[in-house]
């Protein structure tokens, strides 16, 4: 089983896996991420062979400053300014990559475009030590629920890696944002811990939602986020033998019978309701309930990113990656 170790104590063991082409969970403000070097093949395979990734799905590079990332990518001006305001932060840039800049190819699973990300907190401090950047999905099984603990993440993959940084539970509790520049327009491929209006607002234009073909950013997958139990969406009434994820002071019809109940938020705050999502997932799943219910949850400002990781956990399993 991995080793679980503190963030105050981590840092030396850390660097000697990831110098040696292994694998590490750290935390990061948004998820737990499985990091390698992304300049190394062994590393960035082993990424892949840990979660049982496949290899068309694109990782996010992250890096510790913006010298780094531009010689990792060509940040148009809109792009820069995004990153000088979002930076360190949830939010992840598209961007079109530099010549020679070192990044293995299966980072980039064969686009000439790549993902990058500035972390807070230990993930930069690591990234700065190494001098390198490093590719980092969410640290969890392909295509299961993000972890937001160490614990979730030893249950998960304790047995296929070495080390577990524990910072605690993530702040955000979601996965960044991901927008792509494409001359005037701002794009936004996923949903996630910064709200659409916060980009809008800095950008003065709207985004337009979506890809125009094919996978281009992590976490496009039509399912994805999947707990073990099916997931139905907008429940208005609580089915006998299902699980309940409750937001607000509402209930659904019926949930006095819930073989468990978990409230994102009681109060409706979409903040509380972000970082409590993927635990609470985690925890309904081990009721043994066959189906969680979830109530309706707003579309608005974080609800957008949580309603997309809900569709996608609610996604045919015969489209898991």
């Amino acid at each position: 089983m991995a080793e679980i170790l503190p963030v105050g104590e981590a840092m030396e063991r850390a660097l000697a896996l990831l110098e040696g082409g292994d694998v590490v969970a750290i935390p990061t403000e948004t998820v737990y991420g499985l990091a390698g070097d992304a300049t190394n093949g062994v590393g960035v395979a082993r990424i892949f062979e840990a979660k049982g990734r496949p290899r068309f799905n694109p990782l996010i590079a992250h890096v510790a400053d913006l010298a780094m990332a531009e010689r990792i990518a060509i940040f148009d001006p809109m792009s820069k300014r995004l990153a000088e305001m979002f930076w360190p932060g949830p939010l992840t840039l598209v961007l079109p990559q530099q010549a020679g800049n070192g990044i293995h190819p299966l980072v980039t699973a064969g686009l000439d475009t790549i993902a990058l990300r500035m972390p807070r907190g230990f993930g930069g401090e690591l990234i700065a030590r190494l001098g390198r950047p490093l590719a980092a999905p969410s640290a969890n099984s392909s295509g299961k629920i993000s972890a937001t603990t160490a614990q979730a993440v030893a249950a998960d993959l304790g047995a296929r890696i070495r080390l577990v940084v524990d910072g605690g539970a993530t702040p955000v509790g979601l996965e960044s944002t991901i927008v792509k520049v494409e001359g005037n327009i701002v794009r936004l491929l996923r949903p996630g811990g910064i709200a659409a209006a916060d980009i809008e607002t800095a950008v003065g234009t709207k985004l337009l939602r979506g890809a125009i073909s094919g996978i281009e950013a992590p976490g496009m997958l039509a399912s994805h986020y999947a707990p073990g139990a099916s997931v139905r969406l907008n429940a208005q009434k609580v089915a006998e033998g299902e699980a309940l994820l409750a937001f607000g002071g509402d209930r659904a019809e019926g949930w006095q019978a819930a073989v468990a109940l978990r409230n994102l938020s009681a109060s409706g705050d979409l903040r509380e309701a972000a970082s409590n999502l993927f635990a609470h997932l985690q925890e309904l799943d081990r009721s043994g309930a066959a189906t969680i219910a979830v109530e309706p949850i707003p579309v608005d400002g974080l609800g957008e990113a949580i309603n997309d990781r809900l569709i996608r956990a609610a996604a045919p399993r015969d489209k898991l990656d």
